[in-house]
């Protein structure tokens, strides 16, 4: 069964101060928000397709795994303290990105980069009453079983609440929207040399209390 998708995603990036680092940004004082195309939501187990589009001018396709939230309720003005009350879920997330794309080729918009079809790789959502603290869970991303991101979810710059109640202040979060809470470091771009995924390989993301999200990647 196809499951249903998302009013929307928002996401953050930069939100790992290592992260930043490594792709050459102090830490940011506030959110880098932005947002991807719902339509390129996958499942657990399904092809990472990477079009011509996004191997021209050069190969660019990269992993970046992620703690998602998905909203339960609509949300709008929500306290920090309140804030994770209106979470319904917790999934492990892979926001898969087209560097070029998203860096030279939209005008300084990210979003065209990151949205590309099967871009946003999805477990299967776990109950948030079944994770004790989303601040307190380990990352750990593995491209063809070589681990390429290990961290904590205590190290965001920007915590899950913080990030709901920032997000939902003057603007209505839609019952099932996704959030995106950021990539530790690690990703194939801030490699020298860049490293990006190829056909054929294999990325595995694992969260704590959630479960492990496999995708393989392949050329369209």
């Amino acid at each position: 069964m196809t499951r249903p998708l998302p009013p929307a995603i928002f996401a953050i990036g930069k939100n790992y101060a290592d992260h930043a680092a490594e792709m050459g940004s102090a830490p940011p004082e506030k959110p880098t928000v932005f947002m991807k195309n719902p339509a390129c939501v996958i499942s657990n187990g399904q092809d990472i397709v990477i079009p011509p589009i996004c191997l021209e001018p050069h190969p660019q396709v990269d992993y970046e795994g992620e703690l998602a939230v998905i909203l339960g309720q609509d949300t709008r003005d929500v306290a920090e303290a309140d804030a994770l009350t209106c979470i319904s879920s917790y999934a492990v997330a892979n926001d898969v990105t087209a560097r070029w794309w998203q860096k030279q080729g939209s005008g300084g918009q990210w979003i065209r980069g990151k949205s590309f079809d099967t871009f946003c790789p999805l477990s299967d959502p776990v109950d948030a009453a079944h994770v004790s603290d989303p601040q307190n869970l380990t990352i750990k991303t593995q491209v063809n079983g070589c681990c390429v991101q290990e961290d904590s979810t205590s190290n965001m710059i920007f915590s899950v609440a913080t990030l709901i109640s920032q997000l939902s202040t003057g603007l209505t979060l839609l019952k099932g929207t996704i959030l995106l809470t950021g990539t530790p470091a690690g990703v194939g771009h801030a490699k020298s040399p860049p490293t990006y995924l190829q056909d054929g390989d294999v990325v595995e993301i694992e969260i704590d209390q959630i479960g492990t999200l496999r995708n393989q990647v392949r050329l369209d």
